[in-house]
């Protein structure tokens, strides 16, 4: 595995090392060791899976209040995604600021998402999965979000090729503040 920083510390891309013969493939998607060695909190205690049926989907922002925070490292297992992540830490120097990178199932990348940010998608294939490890059990009163659209991130979402699908709820959130 190959561990890619990104410009928001602690929010890690990394790269399998897919092992191929006339089988297949095989490739080894989390390791604890590693991990750690990394400075990622690799603690899981919950296993999750999304599927969206179409292209255009948009899911966030979301994240868990603190003492709830949340660490996730998410993986596209079918079709695609562009998956968000945006530092809501106050105390950090890139508060406010997001990254961005396209999950396939063709390019097996994950992407490690540390408590204190938000995360979102958008699907760019219908029949999208994705799977994710989770550091900290879902805890429905410290569920919260911010709007995928706020300027005060000016996320460069893809264009939707229609209409963009999006729940009442992710589309009400509040905007941004400290």
């Amino acid at each position: 595995m190959r561990f890619v920083e990104t410009p928001l510390p602690g929010a890690m891309v990394i790269e399998p090392d897919r092992l191929h013969d006339e089988r297949g493939w095989f490739a080894r998607t989390f390791d604890a060791e590693l991990f750690a060695a990394h400075g990622l909190d690799c603690s899981v205690v919950q296993c999750n899976a999304s599927f969206n049926a179409r292209r255009d989907t948009l899911r966030g922002m979301h994240y868990q209040a603190e003492p709830h925070g949340e660490s996730k490292l998410v993986r596209c297992t079918r079709g695609a995604i562009f998956d968000v992540a945006v530092d809501l830490r106050p105390d950090s120097p890139t508060v406010a600021r997001w990254y961005g990178v396209e999950l396939t199932e063709q390019n097996g990348l994950a992407f490690c998402i540390p408590k204190g940010m938000a995360h979102g998608f958008q699907t760019l294939t219908d029949d999208t999965e994705l799977a994710y490890l989770m550091g900290h059990p879902y805890v429905a009163s410290a569920a919260r979000g911010v709007r995928f659209d706020d300027p005060a991130f000016g996320i460069q979402w893809p264009p939707p090729h229609e209409q963009r699908i999006i729940s009442e709820r992710d589309a009400s959130y509040a905007g941004f503040t400290l």
